[in-house]
């Protein structure tokens, strides 16, 4: 297991199953797994690894890396995982999410965008093979059309946020949720629950997804895997809404 900071400099975090355990341990509430090299390398999902995480996993499970067909979805459901996670073979062919969502069911198509704000004009660009290729599509546009096209559920990653721990792209979450129906989380950027407060009471029902946030402690970023308790991440949506 790794972190990066902007998709740069892998840094070890530790054994995958581990933090399997230890998450199922904080109760968290979701967990994504990625194969950040199998789209790079062109490696098909190791599909006895992924076995072993979702036999492990007491949460839902989202596993992304590697997959271009519909069969290798269907696969992949079959060994325990709840979601499948496509980001470049969606860019490639974006009527592959109508495949597998026809194959394994809409609720389990996750569309992960990673993105970076365009320098000179409004918007966003989308990125595949980790951040090395600009697609040259404006994400808001892109996630509309992965709901035309079956996705279930969104997830925007923000390449240049990306382990930097300095609070969310509130401007992007605010206009994709706006743009879509479907369920979509905001990834990048995480570094405190205050960030995940003010994403919440500005953006309202949204997914708050993190990496650093849950693998780092303190200033000197050690790794100790964390996870806040039922009752603080209760307070805090709470508070984020007004109730």
């Amino acid at each position: 297991m790794v972190k990066t900071v902007g998709f740069k400099d892998p840094k070890y975090v530790g054994d995958p199953v581990n933090a399997v355990k230890i998450f199922n341990e904080k109760e968290s509430d979701e967990l994504i797994i990625v194969d950040i090299d199998a789209t790079v390398t062109g490696a098909e999902p190791d599909y006895p690894r992924i076995a072993h995480w979702a036999a492990e996993c007491r949460m839902p499970l989202c596993y992304g890396g590697g997959v271009k067909t519909a069969e290798q979805a269907k696969r992949i459901i079959g060994l325990g995982v709840e979601k499948v996670a496509i980001s470049a073979a969606a860019v490639d062919n974006p009527a592959l999410v109508a495949e597998i969502a026809e194959a394994v069911g809409r609720q389990s198509v996750v569309v992960v965008i990673d993105v970076k704000k365009r320098r000179l004009l409004p918007g966003w660009d989308v990125y595949t093979h980790n951040a090395k290729m600009n697609r040259k599509l404006e994400a808001i546009e892109f996630a509309r059309e992965m709901e035309r096209q079956g996705a279930g559920e969104i997830v925007v990653n923000v390449i240049d946020l990306d382990g930097t721990m300095k609070g969310y792209d509130l401007a992007l979450a605010e206009k994709l949720r706006a743009a879509v129906r479907i369920p979509i989380s905001i990834l990048g950027g995480a570094g405190s629950l205050d960030d995940i407060g003010r994403l919440v009471e500005k953006v309202g029902v949204v997914g708050a997804a993190a990496g650093s946030l849950f693998v780092f402690k303190g200033q000197y970023r050690a790794v100790l895997i964390n996870y806040p308790s039922p009752d603080a991440k209760e307070r805090l949506v709470r508070s984020a809404l007004g109730g």
